[in-house]
């Protein structure tokens, strides 16, 4: 591609992904984020929840003054806190949406663009009655984000049976809840992310075609699936090109090629696409986003 993909797409980088001690909602939050506010190469950052309201106050301060945009990512908040909003316990259910409501009144307060969730582990015995438990769970989200104004809600497509076990999930279960939701709240929408995809062994055109009109955030990122005794098996999000992983340029090439087909990737209405990258054991994390972004740089060229 001869153009900046700066025409087609807002790049933003998940933030507490890169710098894991952040992800607890504690840790080194400002320095980070401010470590990102200095990089033009970015005009995104995804955060997740921050439990001090003055560090809250001081990181929407950062990202105002850097003329940066805020995607709040409330997956962290269920994963570390292991709760699922399609329990078939209602009473585990209502917590989990306490929880996530609390993330939307969080975004709200930091000034977020659009809000992400997941859906939670399954009984595939019992799949049918946790899938109407997400749907009663993901309408009353939506229901509360468009109660308080204009943020977008997303739900992020996970693995199935690798490392998350999320109930969405495959292409046609996704479209079926999508599609669903979407007949009721026109502020959902699907995130969607390169390396999940190894894991649901999906090709790209497979998992984006059919949900094109849903899509409204997208992630860049490797998984490792190959060895389940490598210790960035599964949802670990290494370096691209990690020794025996899935995603490097060529991959990354043919994800952007999909997303440019299909729409989602254009010049009228830029979205956001983020690099969500992990560094393993002692890597240095600036060293595992410039590898980020060179490979992000020598993809774009070839799409």
């Amino acid at each position: 591609m001869n153009e900046s993909f700066r025409k087609y797409m807002k790049v933003g980088l998940v933030h507490f992904m890169a710098y894991p001690r952040t992800g607890k909602g504690e840790g080194p939050i400002l320095e980070t984020l401010r470590r990102i506010a200095l990089d033009d190469y970015f005009e995104v950052v995804e955060m997740t929840w921050i439990k001090d309201p003055i560090v809250r106050k001081k990181a929407k301060q950062i990202i105002e003054t850097s003329h940066m945009e805020f995607s709040y990512a409330g997956m962290p908040r269920l994963l570390i806190t292991k709760q699922n909003i399609n329990s078939l316990n209602e009473e585990e259910r209502l917590r989990a949406l306490a929880n996530v409501k609390e993330g939307v009144d969080e975004a709200y307060e930091m000034g977020a663009k659009d809000f992400a969730f997941l859906s939670g582990k399954y009984e595939e015995s019992k799949k049918e009655e946790a899938y109407q438990a997400l749907i009663r769970s993901t309408k009353e989200i939506c229901a509360y984000a468009k109660s308080k104004g204009t943020m977008k809600v997303a739900i992020e497509v996970f693995d199935y049976d690798v490392d998350k076990c999320s109930l969405i999930g495959p292409v046609a279960l996704t479209q079926r809840y999508v599609k669903e939701i979407r007949q009721e709240y026109d502020n959902f929408g699907l995130m969607v992310d390169l390396s999940h995809l190894p894991q649901l062994r999906e090709t790209p055109a497979e998992s984006l075609i059919p949900v094109k009109d849903y899509i409204i955030h997208a992630h860049m990122g490797n998984a490792l699936v190959k060895d389940k005794l490598s210790p960035v098996y599964g949802d670990e999000h290494p370096r691209f090109g990690f020794p025996g992983s899935e995603n490097d340029v060529d991959e990354l090439v043919e994800y952007l090629r999909v997303l440019l087909d299909i729409g989602f990737l254009n010049k009228e209405n830029r979205p956001i696409v983020s690099l969500e990258v992990k560094p393993y054991g002692d890597e240095d994390p600036e060293l595992v986003i410039a590898n980020a972004k060179r490979v992000l740089n020598l993809a774009w060229d070839q799409v």
